[in-house]
């Protein structure tokens, strides 16, 4: 027999806001059974959802109850430092993540640009910015418990299923499952949209070997046996292992994103997907049309109906990219996303070129310009030590101290031939070089000695581990994870057992990358015993930022040792193609970016994807003028007077993306944004203001295209 069906989608009111599709089905005669039903099937690698309401009041879904002024307030704190309760881990965890990727003062933007008071179009309110709606949190998995992906869903009361939408908000850096809660998280909960999150399998996972503790999905700290496959992370080690390693290495961490053992990497775009597939379960189990059967729910929001948008920033945004890549089923409408690190299969085809430079190829790896930035940042930092911006802070050369170590290490680079000069002014000078000949933006120069202290080390460390599937036994290249003592105690620098309050609140203040709440990076290799990494020793009793460990770390990028087969191998499964299958897309990414330089990821993207897609692209990509990595750095000295916040553009690229995907409106034109930096009133920094951030064009004049021919990406000067 032969179905004629045809689907009429009526919307019925259920009680006075929620909205639910019923799904009615006519058939044709001639006898038979009736049509099969779509029904909505919890997916097979899903856990158990954990389920909360929140009344847009008390607590809520943007805010955790802080609202606008407690954001931008002081950090709560748990009622029992050593025994928060998951309620406070939550709120911590989001006040925490909010601040981290933005600048959140007030001169900076915080409240007038951007906040939860400034509304969906912008418009400042004098509102808090609380939303209500309903959380939903379950781990991802293969029944092993190695995973443990944690995913969430966020359902604001203003869903509506007229016109409904699904935001992505995978995690940047190596945060937890709150980590884009200040970017695509707020603007998807602002405009009515779902909004599913996922740690993409990286989370912030620390695991106290001494102690044998670990976080569980709410946060709280529990013995590792007592947890067991609920754990975000447990290091894969026997209870001999443990022991035995610790009669060696006492005090030490295990670090998820680290020594997993997965190199989760290669999967953030599979993570990403499947939290989209999970937001579809949780919707469809609220606002699904009843089965026949009166208990299940039918699959009634569904990709023809319902708009998504990938999105994120940083490793967030490269996994939205990755998604977009790998989705043959068209759950991903379109994507907007910022500053993405995103890794590309090598095409000697495509070149990118800016005023008088081009460079050739598909960009670095992250662990190959991580590592290479490792080794000369320091000795780079001295070419302008009393000017380098961030100099009053931790930085090489913030302190006499400090300068001496960065003069050394120049010294140790001329020694291994890597920067040429007979004075530490000559070899500064020539590891600037080096910077900018592989590939750095000259208006990064002065961000390299804010880098090296925050952020550097910490990552090429982790990726070195992650990509060679290493385990916390191995301290790889001589380096571990611990606490250690402040300069004033007996024992200083050196590991020591960690804060208890510190780890109990982990979940929520924790970054997932020591250092992080007490966490630091250690040599376990500095002359006469293990010391923090920054103050230890090298051969001889010089101090030089551990040049070994550098160097260490250096090979296995571009060495043939076995350990570095085994990184390079992990590199090569990360690795993208570029080709978003026809679906429009968005990139922002600032120009001064030191951290995921635009010379290694978004220009060559955008290349490739053009030669890979043709004239099926529908990729636009703005670049912005005066715009970094780390908005959170604005607030910091120096960084705010001359740089704008990336945020702003990002949130434009969503509205964009947002209006293309409901009414066709066209994307911009691939450009880039000339922004004007605040200044300075005297010493004060000023305010800024709409003029110091214009908006992307529609048409960009001729000076400012970023255009595509003959396989040249050709970006205005």
């Amino acid at each position: 027999m032969q179905f004629d069906n045809q689907t009429v989608l009526k919307l019925t009111t259920i009680g006075a806001a929620t909205m639910a599709v019923s799904v009615v089905l006519s058939g044709c005669g001639g006898g038979g059974g009736e049509p099969a039903e779509a029904k909505n099937v919890k997916p097979a690698y899903l856990g158990a959802v954990a389920t909360a309401s929140y009344d847009g009041t008390a607590d809520d879904l943007l805010t955790a109850g802080l609202g606008k002024t407690g954001l931008g307030g002081v950090a709560p704190a748990p009622a029992d430092p050593l025994n928060p309760t998951p309620t406070e881990l939550r709120r911590i965890a989001i006040y925490n993540n909010y601040r981290a990727i933005l600048d959140i003062s007030a001169a900076g933007g915080y409240g007038t640009l951007y906040g939860p008071n400034v509304d969906a179009k912008g418009v400042v309110t004098t509102s808090e910015g609380k939303i209500a709606g309903s959380e939903y949190i379950a781990y991802s998995d293969d029944s092993t418990g190695k995973q443990n992906v944690t995913m969430m869903v966020q359902v604001p009361g203003t869903f509506s299923l007229a016109n409904p939408c699904i935001v992505t908000g995978t995690s940047s850096g190596s945060r937890g499952i709150y980590g884009a809660i200040g970017s695509s998280g707020e603007w998807g909960l602002k405009n009515g949209c779902a909004v599913v999150y996922t740690d993409k399998g990286t989370g912030n996972g620390l695991h106290d070997l001494q102690n044998d503790t670990v976080s569980v999905q709410n946060g709280v700290r529990t013995d590792a046996t007592a947890a067991g496959k609920n754990s975000i992370f447990t290091a894969a080690l026997t209870a001999l292992e443990r022991t035995g390693f610790l009669a060696m290495w006492p005090n030490r961490f295990a670090v998820k994103h680290a020594h997993s053992q997965q190199n989760s990497e290669k999967d953030w775009g599979k993570y990403t997907l499947q939290s989209v597939e999970v937001a579809y379960y949780v919707l469809n189990e609220k606002y699904g049309a009843l089965a026949r059967d009166g208990v299940s729910r039918l699959k009634t929001l569904t990709p023809a109906n319902t708009i998504v948008i990938a999105s994120s920033v940083s490793n967030g945004a490269g996994a939205a990219l990755a998604a977009a890549e790998l989705d043959t089923q068209g759950l991903i409408s379109g994507v907007a996303v910022a500053e993405p690190q995103i890794q590309l299969v090598p095409d000697a085809r495509l070149s990118v070129t800016r005023g008088a430079t081009t460079l050739t190829g598909t960009g670095k790896s992250l662990y190959d310009y991580s590592t290479l930035a490792n080794l000369l940042q320091p000795c780079a930092a001295l070419v302008s030590p009393a000017t380098n911006m961030f100099n009053t802070v931790a930085t090489p050369t913030s302190t006499p101290a400090a300068l001496a170590i960065a003069t050394n290490r120049c010294t140790a680079l001329a020694a291994n031939g890597l920067v040429t000069g007979a004075t530490t002014a000559a070899q500064a000078a020539s590891a600037m070089a080096a910077l900018v000949a592989a590939g750095w933006a000259t208006e990064s120069n002065d961000l390299q000695a804010s880098h090296y202290s925050f952020a550097t080390l910490p990552v090429a460390l982790t990726y070195a581990n992650a990509y060679g599937r290493f385990s916390v036994q191995d301290n790889l290249c001589g380096y571990s994870f611990a606490a250690t003592g402040a300069a004033t105690t007996p024992t200083p620098n050196a590991p020591v057992p960690a804060s208890a309050a510190l780890l109990a609140t982990s979940f929520g203040t924790g970054n997932g990358v020591p250092p992080t709440v007490g966490i630091n990076i250690v040599n376990n290799l500095s002359n006469g015993g293990p010391l923090l990494d920054a103050t230890s020793f090298s051969a001889g009793g010089v101090q030089d930022y551990n040049v070994a460990g550098a160097l260490c770390l250096r090979e296995l990028a571009i060495g043939s040792s076995a350990n570095a087969l085994r990184v390079q191998q992990g590199i090569r499964e990360v690795l993208r193609t570029a080709n978003l299958q026809g679906k429009p897309a968005i990139i922002v990414h600032g120009r001064d970016d030191t951290l995921v330089p635009v010379n290694f990821t978004s220009r060559p993207y955008f290349g490739l994807n053009r030669i890979v897609e043709g004239s099926r692209s529908r990729l636009s990509y703005i670049e912005v003028a005066n715009a970094q990595h780390f908005d959170a750095f604005l607030g910091f000295p120096g960084y705010s007077a001359r740089l704008v916040p990336l945020h702003r553009y990002f949130i434009q690229a969503m509205d964009l993306m947002y209006a293309n995907l409901k009414s066709g409106a066209a994307l911009p034109a691939s450009q880039v944004v000339r922004t004007v930096p605040r200044g300075l009133t005297g010493t004060a920094v000023n305010p800024i203001t709409p003029a110091n951030v214009p908006p992307i064009q529609a048409s960009p004049a001729a000076a400012d295209q970023i255009t595509f021919s003959n396989n040249v990406v050709t970006v205005a000067n």
